[in-house]
């Protein structure tokens, strides 16, 4: 029978070799499509680690962003680096049950920009998709952000929260959301 742990662990805590872990499943579950900056991104806030037979299987990490609706600064536990080894079944699941207790206990609203194969699993968890237009806060001011207008999910934690408004993200290099 294999032995199933599931931790959180602050950026700040992880060693240099859980680092190298981490990256490692990002690229092979990404098909060595998870960038320098999709890394960058996912450090500085709780890491969901799901190990079997202590080889890492999942991973997640919750970083706080602010993000901007109607008048007001939300602050979310923006989701990122979500991956399960392609070849384990329900770890997945695992990482996301984590995800969204961090979510739920600290965030007005949780939120994660989803690729195309991934929007049914994030439905079936109770995430739906923002149907109003998404932006940025740029250097140059307020920037619609169309592309992402499809893939913007959000756990709503909060009432008052209305998804078919604008939202608009902080600045960051990469991918803005």
């Amino acid at each position: 029978m294999a032995c199933v742990d599931v931790r959180v662990v602050h950026s700040s805590a992880l060693a240099i070799q859980e680092h190298r872990r981490i990256r490692r499943l990002l690229d092979t579950a990404f098909g060595g499509r998870f960038g320098d900056d999709d890394m960058d991104h996912a450090l500085g806030g709780l890491h969901v680690l799901v190990e079997d037979d202590q080889q890492l299987v999942g991973h997640a990490s919750v970083v706080q962003r602010r993000l901007f609706h109607q008048g007001k600064a939300l602050r979310a536990g923006y989701v990122e680096a979500v991956a399960a080894h392609p070849q384990r079944h329900g770890h997945g699941a695992r990482v996301m049950a984590e995800v969204e207790r961090i979510v739920r206990g600290g965030y007005t609203i949780g939120a994660l920009s989803a690729s195309e194969g991934a929007v049914e699993f994030y439905r079936r968890r109770g995430w739906v998709r923002w149907e109003g237009p998404t932006a940025v806060l740029a250097p140059d001011g307020l920037t619609r952000t169309p592309d992402d207008d499809d893939s913007t999910y959000v756990l709503r934690v909060e009432d008052g929260v209305d998804i078919a408004g604008l939202i608009a993200c902080d600045w960051r290099d990469g991918d803005v959301w």
